[in-house]
């Protein structure tokens, strides 16, 4: 079985979906042994292709403060896998951002997802991650609704709203989500960060 190390040396070099990446390949990801949170998202976009750092940011700032964890904590691999849909920027489309191209997941994500055995939480982000990941998989539901049943997923995965700002509305929409789910999520983040004794 290939090693972590060499798996993310070889995705690092990965040039499969180059000839589809109006910008190039530039996979970017982060992962360790050690981590005990996964968040599964959907691609790069244009910023974060430009500093080849994960959620480097608006949806990475407010990411975290859901979260309730520092730039510290966040950035590291032992505590946090970073592992997107898609590990390079796709390009934008008439909405924003494309999907991620299909290639990457095919190619990497389950032989990633074994070197990764103590996940103990997912954060899922987006409908490609959720349709991916979701251990109890709803039928075609909204993603309010999926995230309405974030319940029969506690406490191994949440299924979330991106945290774009481009969801302002959505998140002035659902006040329940701030009140009822990041409480939650804040707390057992916290719990799984804490030190071994």
């Amino acid at each position: 079985m290939t090693s972590l190390n060499n798996l993310l040396k070889d995705i690092r070099a990965c040039t499969l979906c180059e000839p589809h990446l109006p910008c190039g390949a530039r996979p970017i990801l982060q992962a360790h042994r050690n981590a005990k949170i996964l968040i599964a998202g959907q691609a790069p976009g244009r910023k974060v292709h430009a500093s080849g750092i994960p959620f480097d940011d608006a949806s990475g700032k407010r990411l975290r403060e859901w979260l309730g964890v520092s730039s510290e904590q966040f950035y590291n691999p032992k505590l946090f896998a970073i592992l997107p849909m898609g590990f390079c920027y796709p390009g934008t489309g008439k909405s924003g951002d494309l999907a991620p191209r299909p290639e990457c997941a095919a190619t990497w994500r389950a032989g990633l997802l074994t070197q990764l055995p103590n996940i103990e939480l997912t954060l899922v982000l987006g409908r490609y991650a959720l349709a991916y990941h979701l251990i109890h998989p709803q039928p075609a539901t909204t993603l309010t609704e999926t995230v309405q049943g974030w319940r029969q997923h506690w406490p191994q995965q949440l299924p979330l709203p991106h945290p774009s700002p481009r969801n302002n509305i959505w998140l002035r929409s659902n006040p329940w989500f701030e009140e009822d789910v990041l409480p939650q999520l804040k707390k057992r983040v916290k719990q799984l960060l804490k030190p071994a004794p």
